[in-house]
């Protein structure tokens, strides 16, 4: 996984997201991780693991 500060997610949040297609990313605040950004595949790959019924849809 690739790690990534808050300050940089937010000013390369298109970078982000590209990196997030390929490998999910910790987003960390005062060095502490706070949030993953993933894939669409990724998530609903873990959600189907779960057995929850969170799929995401297209608009």
């Amino acid at each position: 996984m690739k790690n990534i500060s808050a300050k940089d997610a937010k000013n390369q949040f298109g970078k982000m997201i590209d990196d997030a297609r390929l490998e999910p990313v910790v987003i960390q605040k005062h060095g502490r991780p706070v949030a993953v950004v993933c894939s669409v595949e990724e998530y609903e790959r873990l959600i189907a693991l779960d057995g929850s019924n969170h799929r995401v849809s297209g608009s």
